[in-house]
């Protein structure tokens, strides 16, 4: 016999997102003022033009990042130590530059340099005819800029993985030894599926910030987002109406890649239940 009333079971429901409701209202509304005005639809359109940039620039860089980034923490995991410091060198290097030095840098210093060193290497080639020599001009900034944010965030996600590596238990890299299976095979089936679920929804808030440090490539005149959003307000001198704009589609795209952290996370959440 029971003592007190019965209630019956409520279904637990999530919290409903007001934050994103009102984020989405203010950008209805500011989409709708903008395509309703002559003016400010060539706003609109104008830095709407650069979205492709960004997202390419974005994307690009994220992906050849995340290669490099591994194969940085493998080697910051290695077994020699020689290989761990080189690692760990590169690692600490470029967490510790500001991302528009890094790009400064590989654009007007690094560049020219690599110019110079691969002119010398293919000197006979050129010598005989057979191709032109190489000038920092043959190497756009787009392909700068991308270079630049993948050296810069290879180190940020090596550590993301390095972190991942280290949350798999050792004793399964251990049971696949005892098993017979070499050390690539073991951290290939047994470890990386494991580490790449847990640093997963890590690896999407780093793809947010990505797609925010990619603005910087507007200081090399890369015609992104912020660029064509420059030029348009430094020659109309309307900022407000703008900036306005280009905020508009940079949290489209940044609270896009959140949402899908988010969904990420609560998928793993109930996965491993």
């Amino acid at each position: 016999m029971t003592s007190g009333p019965i209630y019956p079971k409520r279904t637990e429901r999530a919290p409903w997102p007001w934050w994103l409701v009102t984020i989405v209202v203010l950008g209805a509304t500011g989409l709708v003022s903008a395509l309703s005005s002559p003016k400010s639809r060539v706003i609109f359109e104008v830095t709407l033009s650069g979205v492709g940039i960004t997202v390419l620039v974005a994307v690009v860089a994220y992906l050849i990042s995340l290669v490099l980034g591994l194969g940085l923490a493998l080697l910051k995991s290695s077994p020699w130590r020689l290989v761990r410091e080189a690692a760990t060198f590169y690692i600490e290097l470029m967490r510790g530059l500001p991302m528009l030095v890094i790009l400064y840098y590989i654009a007007f210093v690094a560049t020219p340099v690599l110019a110079g060193i691969l002119n010398v290497v293919l000197y006979p080639l050129q010598a005989l005819g057979w191709m032109e020599p190489l000038s920092a001009r043959n190497i756009d900034f787009t392909t700068r800029a991308v270079t630049a944010l993948t050296l810069g965030y290879s180190a940020f996600l090596a550590e993301v993985f390095r972190a991942g590596i280290e949350s798999v238990d050792k004793g399964q890299t251990e049971a696949g030894l005892a098993l017979g299976m070499s050390r690539w095979h073991t951290l290939r089936h047994i470890v990386l599926p494991q580490m790449l679920r847990n640093v997963l929804p890590a690896l999407v808030n780093e793809s947010v910030a990505m797609v925010k440090d990619s603005s910087l490539v507007s200081v090399l005149g890369v015609q992104d987002i912020t660029q064509m959003g420059k030029v348009y307000a430094a020659s109309t001198f309307q900022f407000f109406e703008t900036y306005n704009a280009v905020a508009f589609f940079y949290l489209c795209l940044t609270i896009s890649l959140s949402l899908a952290a988010r969904v990420l996370e609560q998928r793993l959440g109930r996965s491993r239940r």
